[in-house]
């Protein structure tokens, strides 16, 4: 223990928190990843969500006591980042955890004496809460601990009564918070006084359990879980006004501030609450990014995505113009890396991918700050004085600009933003946002709770059996629990045990029929809903009643096909990895009967020779004749022999492994071939990006092969008929029939502005004289754009100083415009791109260019009279 506690850093702090409890039975247990187990939750939200199976008493734990600093990212209240003293979105849960163990005398003498002893805290400057109805915890903090009365406060539910959801175990809880101000005496303490008091570590009793009913039932093991917020205990032993001036963060912080320029300490409120922004979001990013989450427009991928837009955003605020996240999270990695080492060996990765959305999301703001130009010029136009909050929330939503720039710019033009609006707006943001994976729900979820407790749950055997007898253990029709159906009914079938695989892993469910005395059902779909297989499909004879025994067949055809399908994949990953990049891993995938599809992370196309390459390898293993291995491991064994895991798939203790021997071994509960031999042949039909930094290869193989080459046969014969050549010859007849179109693409465009200009000589006679300026404002019919803009060009040397604006409808619903302006009139501070765009805005559209030659379009013809009309008097206005 260091000899004064007082000077404690973030790492010494979180050493002694684990060194303590070690020392007394726990066990420590590293981090788990930001992704977590729990397929109810977006991300790792809380220390306890690692051993929520164990509080669910649905895994036996390893240790009685363990204790861990676990990671943690929260995005529920992300407006409150850097405005309060200790809102973050990534921080950091020290814990303590007993199952079944020592319970609340025990975790409340512990916790009172890590804060005491170990961190030094006086006792004159800790205030204990307790659930109000919890006598026993207020006594042993009264009585065992010594703790002043008058200091011990009785808080409700909603303050010190932890449940994670309408149902299961929960608890009343404790809380320990440090008074900055112990000399305001003990009379009238408000807890909720942050200026005064913050909360650091909470001890959780989880002894009950709560039924639908609302009834609280004893618990048969009574379990502790506790978390002590290492920033802010960072806060309260190294003295600092708030969590983000802490050593844990603040370096982070100002290296953005050397980036923009500014000192921290002399800044503004807003600028500090930026900069403070950036030091949250890096640090968060970095290890969103670390534990191998993408960026993408959903789930976690978008919550990393909207983390780094508001890092650049904030550093726009500052006066950051170019990239500089890469340089602060250098500095985030470099705080990191002795806790958590793989933010260093994942150093690479992370600042690619910052680099790449940063460089995207810059080209975004820029198209923002052109739509924000074009909403300004509207709401003149309109006579109005302010911008609609719905506007400004469009750009602060779509395109990163935060209100305060929109409304600087706005201020420059003399313009307000309505805030009530914009609020409005991002309180229905708020909303769905808290509606999306926030809570910890300890309840069993199932679209089939009704059912769950009256039926058994589906055994399958399809590895195996591709046909079984089985009983019809509940119907549904339009999702309402049946006794029976009849034919040409849609319905829902659970059975007690069956050969059809629920889709799952990327790979589709089995088609077939169950066929009873009497009844056929065809199956088309099969999904797995908690432990039951539903298979979806429709009565074609007979009627079908819960208790039937029946006979479940799958498709054998489809199945070999998905099985050659699946394979292929596994053979592709391993494909890339050996040719590409062994940094490649599987971001999704779909394996039908038809076709697969593969999803990988890696930030560039392939070359056509590196898909041709992959394609050969795929196909060299088919022919080895690779055999499957097929076993059932611990997890810790099978990834230890190398088994590849897809990342964000949940597995249980024990794994399936599917081992291509010297080729590929993957974790997976998918069908496949017992040897390469059976697929055949592998075709790679594309390979395209579908978002950043993820590729994707769509392909056939085995019996799709063949349904592959027929419709590429008679696509080309079709050709060869029309164009009356050999197949061979159809590459040569095709440049050719190009070359020849372009040619006459030429000619004709040649001719058409030949023609604009013939016609547009008539308009000399026209001209109008105002001052020293000439103006030539017409409409020209079916003339193109580009001969439109040819003619506008050639008028306007002949009038000379002056401005010529000329509209057309080249074609049905759509408007060209085009100005061309004089050097004079430029001087005049008249631009053509500006003047344009303006009055297309009257025809629906808009458009811009340069100061002399401008062109725009429009969609709604009825009004390119009024356009030009309204140009021509503008430059009337101008010149007079």
């Amino acid at each position: 223990m260091s000899s004064n506690p007082q000077n404690l850093s973030g790492n010494e702090i979180r050493t002694l928190f684990l060194d303590f409890y070690t020392q007394r039975g726990h066990q420590i247990l590293p981090s788990a990843s930001l992704v977590p187990e729990d397929p109810t939750v977006l991300l790792t939200i809380a220390g306890m969500l690692p051993f929520k199976p164990v509080f669910l008493g649905q895994r036996t734990p390893e240790f009685n006591r363990a204790t861990t600093s676990q990671k943690c990212i929260r995005t529920n209240d992300i407006e409150n980042v850097g405005r309060t003293k200790r809102h973050h979105t990534f921080f950091e849960m020290l814990g303590n955890f007993s199952f079944g163990d020592y319970f609340k005398e025990q975790a409340i003498a512990w916790g009172w004496e890590i804060s005491t002893k170990v961190f030094g805290l006086s006792p004159n400057n800790l205030v204990v809460s307790v659930f109000e109805d919890d006598d026993e915890a207020y006594n042993i903090w009264r009585d065992r601990i010594g703790v002043k009365q008058a200091r011990i406060k009785r808080m409700g539910a909603d303050d010190n009564f932890w449940t994670s959801g309408p149902t299961g175990p929960c608890g009343p809880c404790s809380e320990i918070y440090y008074d900055f101000h112990p000399e305001r005496g003990d009379e009238n303490i408000d807890l909720e006084d942050d200026s005064r008091f913050i909360e650091f570590y909470n001890l959780v009793f989880m002894q009950y359990n709560r039924d639908a009913s609302g009834n609280l039932t004893p618990l048969q093991n009574k379990n502790i879980d506790t978390g002590m917020g290492l920033d802010r205990m960072a806060q309260i032993l190294q003295k600092v006004p708030n969590n983000y001036e802490t050593d844990l963060i603040f370096p982070i912080i100002q290296t953005a501030a050397q980036i923009a320029g500014i000192d921290y300490h002399v800044s503004d409120d807003k600028t500090k609450v930026s900069l403070k922004v950036i030091g949250d979001h890096v640090r968060a990013v970095v290890h969103m990014i670390a534990d191998e989450i993408r960026a993408s427009n959903v789930g976690r991928g978008y919550v990393l995505r909207r983390l780094i837009r508001r890092v650049v955003r904030h550093g726009r605020l500052i006066g950051i113009t170019g990239e500089f996240i890469t340089q602060v999270a250098e500095r985030a990695i470099a705080l990191s890396e002795s806790a958590y080492p793989n933010v260093r060996q994942r150093e690479a990765a992370i600042k690619a991918e910052l680099q790449r959305e940063e460089v995207n999301f810059l080209k975004t703001l820029e198209r923002g700050e052109k739509l924000l130009e074009e909403i300004i010029q509207e709401v003149k136009q309109q006579g109005k004085t302010s911008i609609s909050g719905e506007s400004a929330f469009t750009l602060y939503d779509t395109y990163g600009f935060p209100l305060e720039l929109t409304q600087e710019i706005a201020a420059e033009n003399n313009l307000t933003i309505d805030e009530a609006e914009f609020d409005a707006e991002m309180e229905k943001q708020r909303t769905r946002a808290k509606e999306a994976h926030e809570t910890i729900d300890l309840t069993v979820q199932s679209s089939l709770d009704k059912l769950a407790e009256q039926i058994n749950v589906t055994e399958f055997l399809g590895y195996t059996q591709p046909a079984a007898t089985a009983k019809v253990e509940a119907i549904l029709v339009e999702g309402v629990s049946q006794e029976e159906a009849e034919a040409g009914t849609e319905v829902q079938i659970v059975l007690n045990q069956t050969p059809f695989y629920a889709e799952s892993g990327g790979q589709i469910g089995d088609r077939g029929y169950i066929s009873g005395d009497g009844i056929v059902v065809r199956v088309e779909d099969v999904k797995k809903e908690s432990d039951f297989f539903v298979h979806f499909g429709r009565i074609e004879r007979g009627t079908i009643r819960v208790g039937d025994a029946v006979t479940a067949q799958i498709d054998r055809a489809c199945r070999r096909r998905a099985q050659a399908n699946h394979t292929a994949t596994h053979l592709l990953q391993a494909a890339l990895k050996k040719i590409v990049d062994d940094g490649i891993s599987q971001a999704g995938s779909l394996v039908s009967f038809d076709r697969l599809r593969f999803d990988f992370n890696c930030p560039r196309a392939l070359t056509a020779e590196e898909v041709q390459q992959v394609e050969e390898q795929v196909n060299t293993w088919i022919a080895e004749a690779h055999a499957a291995k097929v076993e059932v491991l611990p997890l810790a064994e099978a990834k230890a022999r190398g088994a590849v895991a897809m990342f964000g798939e949940k597995y249980g203790e024990e794994v399936r492994v599917i081992d291509f021997t010297g080729v590929s071994m993957e974790l997976c509960g998918g069908t496949h071939v017992s040897n390469t031999a059976e697929i055949g042949v592998f075709k790679i039909i594309s390979e395209a990006g579908v978002a950043s930094g993820v590729r994707r290869i769509e392909a056939v193989s085995g019996p799709a092969i063949l349904d592959y080459l027929n419709v590429r046969d008679k696509v080309v014969k079709d050709l060869s008929d029309r164009f009356k050549v050999k197949p061979e010859e159809l590459p040569e007849r095709i440049t050719t029939l190009q070359t020849e179109l372009r040619n006459s693409e030429k000619q004709l465009a040649t001719l058409k502005s030949q023609l604009a200009i013939a016609k547009s000589d008539s308009l000399l006679q026209t001209v109008e004289s105002v001052g020293d300026y000439k103006i030539l404002v017409a409409q020209l019919e079916d003339v193109d754009p580009e001969s439109l803009k040819s003619a506008a060009e050639r008028l306007l040397q002949k009038i000379g100083n002056g401005a010529v604006v000329l509209g057309s409808v080249p074609e049905a619903g759509k408007v060209s415009i085009v100005a061309a302006f004089s050097p004079e009139v430029n001087k005049k501070g008249l631009q053509a791109g500006k003047f344009v765009g303006n009055i297309a805005k009257i025809c629906g559209g808009g458009g811009g260019g340069r100061g002399n030659l401008a062109q725009a379009g429009g969609r709604d013809a009825s009004k390119l009279p009024e356009a030009l009309e309204q140009g021509r008097s503008e430059l009337k206005s101008a010149f007079s």
